[in-house]
Parts: C-alpha cells; sequence; structure tokens
C-alpha cells in the first residue's frame, strides 16, 4: 500500500511524527507540490493525503491505482466530488479538529482591532511612551466588548465556541444559517438584519456554490459604519475589491481576515493595501494541538479504509 503526502510541510512542520501513519504502509513524503509534479508523483499511489493541493478530474484521471483522498482538513471544495465518486475513489476529511484554535484566533483578531495591542507595543518600543507628556496615551479608539453585539454567519461548532467565547465577554450574540436552531447561545437572525445590526461580524461557514463572494458591495453596504467583518472561514465567501472599497472609504470601521482568495496572495490583491484591514497567513488553524488533531483522525481515517470501515467519509 502505497500513501503519498503531497503537501506534508503543511501539517508537519517537523514538530510532529509520522510514525503512525508509515505504519500503514509504505509512505512517501513531499513537503510541497506544484499542480504540475502532483500526476508524477502519485501515480503509484493507493493513498493520497493532502491539505490544499486540489485534485481536479484531468488529475484523477491520470490516478490509476488511487483509492483514497484523505484530506487533512475539514474543507473539501480541493477535490472534484463528483470525479471521484465517478472513478470509485473514496474521500475523507477531519471535521472539527481545529474548533478552539479557530475560536481563539477569531477573538485574537477581534481584540487587535478593539485594543490594538499590537500597535502599542511597538510604539512603546520605538520609544514613544518615553517623550509623550502624559502617563498614558492610545494611537486608536479603545473599544469594550461588553454589549456589543456579535454576528456569526454560519453555527457550527466553530461558531457556537465563538459564542461561549462572546458570552464570557458580556456580548450578545446572534447567529445567520440556512434553518434556525435551538439554541441557548445566541438568537438567530435573518442575514441582512444580522449585517445591520451587528458591531463585530464573523464568517464560519464552509465554501460551496451558492456561497461564493456573498459578502459584497450590498451587504457590506448595510452594515454600521464602526462594525468590523472578520474572517476565519474561506477567502472566496468575501468579494475583495468591495470589501477593499468599503475600508478605504470609512463606509465600515475595520476588517480582521485570515483567509484570502488566493494563498499565497498576489500583490495586486486589494485587501494588502487596504485601510484598518489587518490579514493573518491563514494560521488560525495551526496550533499544534489542533495538527495533532488532525494527524491522530487521519490515521484512524486510513486504518478504517483499509479495513473496509471508512469513517469521515465524503464520497
Amino acid at each position: 500500500m502505497k500513501i503519498v503526502a503531497i503537501d506534508a510541510y503543511t501539517l508537519n512542520h517537523g514538530d510532529l511524527s509520522w510514525e503512525q501513519i508509515n505504519t500503514l504502509g509504505d509512505l512517501v513524503l513531499y513537503d510541497r507540490s506544484v499542480d504540475s509534479e502532483v500526476v508524477d508523483r502519485c501515480k503509484d499511489a493507493d493513498i493520497v493525503l493532502t491539505n490544499k493541493v486540489a485534485f481536479n478530474d484531468a488529475i484523477l484521471q491520470q490516478l490509476p491505482n488511487l483509492k483514497l483522498i484523505a484530506v487533512t482538513a475539514t474543507g473539501i471544495n480541493i477535490i472534484d466530488i463528483d470525479a471521484a465518486r465517478n472513478k470509485g475513489i473514496s474521500v475523507c476529511n477531519v471535521p472539527d479538529y481545529g474548533t478552539d484554535s479557530v475560536a481563539q484566533h477569531t477573538f485574537a483578531l477581534i481584540l487587535e482591532l478593539t485594543n490594538r495591542v499590537g500597535l502599542h507595543a511597538d510604539s512603546v518600543a520605538r520609544g514613544d511612551w518615553q517623550v509623550c507628556k502624559d502617563f498614558s496615551y492610545a494611537l486608536s479608539p479603545l473599544i469594550e466588548l461588553k454589549d456589543k453585539i456579535l454576528g456569526l454567519v454560519g453555527f457550527g461548532s466553530i461558531g457556537k465556541k465563538t459564542a461561549e467565547i462572546a458570552a464570557a465577554f458580556g456580548m450578545r450574540v446572534i447567529y445567520h444559517t440556512p434553518s434556525e436552531k435551538t439554541t441557548d447561545l445566541a438568537e438567530y437572525a435573518e442575514l441582512e438584519d444580522l449585517f445591520a445590526t451587528s458591531d463585530f461580524i464573523s464568517l464560519h461557514l464552509p465554501l460551496k456554490a451558492d456561497n461564493k463572494e456573498f459578502v459584497n458591495k450590498a451587504l457590506i453596504s448595510k452594515m454600521k459604519a464602526t462594525a468590523f467583518l472578520i474572517n476565519t472561514s474561506r477567502g472566496q465567501l468575501i468579494n475583495e475589491q468591495d470589501l477593499a472599497d468599503a475600508l478605504n472609504s470609512k463606509t465600515i470601521a475595520g476588517a480582521a481576515i485570515d483567509v484570502l482568495s488566493a494563498e499565497p496572495p498576489p500583490v495586486t490583491n486589494p485587501l494588502l493595501t487596504a485601510k484598518n484591514c489587518m490579514i493573518t497567513p491563514h494560521n488560525a488553524w495551526m496550533s499544534r494541538e489542533a495538527r495533532e488533531r488532525i494527524m491522530a483522525i487521519t490515521f484512524q481515517n486510513i486504518q478504517a479504509y483499509i479495513n473496509g470501515a471508512t469513517i469521515n467519509k465524503v464520497t
């Protein structure tokens, strides 16, 4: 059984062990792979591990031995699911591994927007405090979270964990999903109402064909001028030019995002130079603890497949 990890470094930077997965077959590791290398590297593979390297129909047609794609993440938009199903290739993923890490990062972004700790720490390091005429100063407005409204678009495990953290800050939480859910953590709101009333809007939903760039000029225009947008889900959920325009015109107060439509981003991405837009490099999921869970669940997925009882199966 040949197992190929096509972008191994994404999951394991050298601080984790592949030993357990290696017991399941002949494991071949490639730290990084570009599209032109995928077919050659996977042509004899029975099982492929991928985090962000895409497998479309054209690639799958050239991999006759492939039986299982183990996605080392939750999102499966990198896989042509219909093509895999037609070729009899099973696909599995890793759900819920990063719930706590991503919710924590969401609030790290919110707190940076409200307290600007990094901005002020850098100011002190430059010597600004030593020459200040006053005993304290602020370079931007400092915002208290208590009684502010947090609007969550998507209310799965990460959304619910984010709501729990918000409650500790004394925030009021509202949420939107296609259908209302029974919960004591938040109040249901229609999407446009959520955008119109929230002080902070945080996206927590998977990318699908029907929600690409749903956060666009029309929806952003409903936000308060004092409101902030946070995205730790998928960059393609936002029309980036529309968001940049809103930030540059001060239609909204700011944004903090961990994901972009193309990663790494081209220098032409409008959000890179937008006003009051903080961007982290898609690392909300990347805590050691979360990656350890991915490794463990991926091992279980592959082991179950070999034993004829696939778990976390997508197709």
